[in-house]
């Protein structure tokens, strides 16, 4: 997932047409990418993004005990939102910034399903296979070096997965669209601490929820399994099988097709002064 600072004037903020632009080229760049490109960056988003369950997993253990729920899940939200600034600054490869991203050219005509597919497919894989990784070093290096405690992971996945699938898939949907956003607003800052900030409380709301993210709950969910607290096979497919659907429908239904179908039935912007002394509008 990339960004660029290329726009108008020092100051002057993008049209919506511009941001769509904007979007639509970075999104054919990376649909443009080598496969094996892709994938490398992919797993690197994945695991980078796993950082946030590590430090939610990491509160979990060393505070046992929270004044209320309220404080519990800011704290919760404000450690796993750090990660995805990992990802996000970091440029590399996440699916639920590409379940937005992707879509526009599609929308566009630009480019072809197939294409879409093909981007999808590797960056999924990757991001899984990343998290997979990760959570295998939680389960390893956590408990040795007493940061990570078996019973704080088990609480982050029966957190996700304590819902029946019409709930998962509505909250994935919830996720998908919050990430959406991001995307779309990181492009449409002009500097860097806006997009810190835009994606710091962003994303903090998918960890208030918790919302469930494909991704970021895999390494939850996978973490608890490889520390053996009886989280079973079963319950995970269900969980990223649900989460993954949400997750495309919040970013690709939600802001790609919502925020295309507004820009494109907007019609050409025009630019408008106004005479000296008059209060008539003249178009350029």
């Amino acid at each position: 997932m990339s960004t660029d600072d290329e726009g108008g004037p020092s100051g002057a903020s993008l049209s919506y047409s511009n941001i769509l632009e904007r979007e639509m080229e970075n999104a054919l760049k990376e649909l443009g990418r080598p496969s094996k490109g892709l994938f490398l960056s992919g797993l690197s988003a994945g695991m980078n993004l796993s950082f946030g369950a590590l430090f939610m997993g990491m509160v979990l253990t060393f505070s046992t005990e929270f004044p209320s729920d309220l404080v519990k899940q800011f704290v919760l939200a404000s450690a796993s939102s750090v990660a995805f600034l990992f990802v996000i600054l970091g440029q590399t490869e996440l699916y639920t910034a590409h379940t937005t991203l992707a879509v526009l050219p599609v929308l566009d005509g630009r480019t072809a399903l197939r294409e879409l597919g093909r981007l999808w497919g590797i960056v999924y894989v990757a991001n899984l296979s990343g998290c997979a990784v990760f959570a295998g070093l939680i389960a390893v290096l956590g408990p040795q070096l007493g940061i990570v405690a078996p019973s704080a992971f088990d609480s982050l996945a029966r957190t996700l997965l304590a819902h029946p699938w019409w709930v998962i898939l509505l909250s994935g949907v919830v996720a998908g669209w919050l990430m959406g956003l991001v995307t779309w607003l990181v492009a449409a800052s002009r500097d860097t601490i806006g997009r810190v900030v835009i994606t710091l409380v962003v994303t903090a709301a998918i960890g208030f929820g918790p919302f469930h993210h494909a991704i970021l709950g895999t390494t939850e969910v996978l973490g608890a399994m490889f520390l053996g607290t009886g989280v079973g096979l079963g319950e995970f497919g269900t969980f990223l099988l649900w989460t993954t659907v949400g997750n495309t429908l919040g970013g690709g239904v939600f802001v790609a097709g919502l925020n295309y179908g507004h820009a494109a039935l907007a019609g050409e912007e025009k630019d408008v002064t106004i005479e000296p002394g008059s209060d008539a509008m003249e178009e350029d």
